[in-house]
């Protein structure tokens, strides 16, 4: 086995997920490579999505270039409008339920670009 390029920790059970640069935990991160996002073009796309899902529709924002803590409010602003749950992981807001619609009108009227991705 090789040592050194790139490979190692990825999951601890003591601290979750470990950064692939500095080996340490995500929260306690030195580099803070693990919150590096690749620039988008600065369209914000708003899909909805079933897959791996058991059938049920969640609907995914991604391009948004926001901090993580602004990111994080924007996701809870959505799914208090919507009047439903989900999450933010890695950079994607996911609200639950197939509310795509009133997801681009609400990104709309705060000034984002949108467009709606996928059928």
């Amino acid at each position: 086995m090789r040592k050194g390029e790139g490979g190692g920790l990825v999951y601890s059970t003591d601290s979750g997920r470990m950064c692939p640069g500095c080996r340490h935990a995500i929260l306690q991160c030195v580099c803070k490579q693990a919150m590096a996002r690749p620039a988008g073009d600065g369209v914000v796309r708003v899909s909805r999505e079933t897959k791996g899902r058991g059938g049920k529709a969640v609907t995914l924002v991604r391009g948004l270039a926001l901090a993580p803590d602004a990111l994080a409010a924007l996701g809870k602003q959505l799914r208090t409008q919507c009047g439903s749950g989900g999450t933010v992981k890695d950079g994607v807001v996911e609200v639950q339920g197939d509310h795509a619609d009133r997801v681009v009108a609400l990104l709309q009227q705060q000034g984002h670009t949108v467009k709606r991705a996928g059928g």
